[in-house]
Formats: structure tokens, sequence, C-alpha cells
């Protein structure tokens, strides 16, 4: 099992490939299309992030002392960035979760080739998803 450090520089490997960003952005979209999918039954407006254009749904819970993440979204760029940060940050502890720096989103570009909502988007998914790992620590 590799760790957030060991799965930033994976992906930062990966995004290197690509020159051009409609590449990264195609990439992106395949990423996307691997996310673990949220069950219909978490799919409801509790689950949905705030501060995102699109509807993103994420649902969080505990399996043998990690945090374990599922979501969708309506939108193909906001279901990859989704996945790229379940990639980093599933089956990992709460407290790894919450001091996670992500350096991987500066590396690869991301934040800065994204329109400012899915940025502010992208921000909600990271600050959403320390929340969730925060709470179910509280309640481990």
């Amino acid at each position: 099992m590799m760790n957030i450090a060991e799965k930033e520089e994976a992906l930062i490997d990966s995004f290197s490939i690509y020159d051009d960003w409609m590449d990264k952005y195609e990439y992106i979209i395949e990423l996307g299309k691997d996310l673990p999918l949220i069950s219909p039954d978490h799919k409801k407006d509790d689950n949905i992030i705030k501060g995102c254009q699109s509807t993103v749904w994420l649902h969080a819970e505990m399996k043998d002392g990690k945090v374990s993440f599922t979501a969708d979204a309506d939108a193909i760029i906001a279901k990859g960035i989704i996945a790229i940060l379940i990639d980093v940050l599933s089956d990992e502890e709460p407290d790894t979760i919450v001091n996670a720096k992500l350096e991987f989103i500066k590396e690869i570009g991301l934040q800065q080739h994204l329109s400012p909502t899915r940025s502010n988007g992208l921000v909600a998914m990271v600050k959403q998803m320390k929340r969730y790992a925060l709470a179910l620590k509280m309640t481990a």
C-alpha cells in the first residue's frame, strides 16, 4: 500500500507525460471513469459538496481505522477531480487525511488551469474530505 506522498508522486509522474493541458483534461476525464461510485442510497442532498459548480456527492466511512470515500458527479471534469482526490486520500487514517498538504495539486498545475468556479470546487472537495475524516475520527 502506498502512502499519500507516494500516491501524489505517482500522480505527478503520470501527469508529466502530457505537455498540453487539453491532454491533461482528457486524462482527468479518463480517471473519472474509474471513480469508486457512491451507492444510490448515499446520493442525497446531505452528501452534496457545497461550493462546487456541478453537483458532487461524497460519502465517507471508516473501515478498519481508515477512511474510505466514494463519490459521483454530474460533470465529467468534476468527476475526474474527485476521483484523483479519492485516489490520494481514500484508505488512509483520519489524521493523515486531515494533515495532507496535497502538493500534487500545485505540482501538476491543476488549480491554475481550472476556471475560478472549478478551482473553488476543488478547494471545497478537499475541505469536505478533511471534514469527513475529522468527524469519523471523533466518532471512532
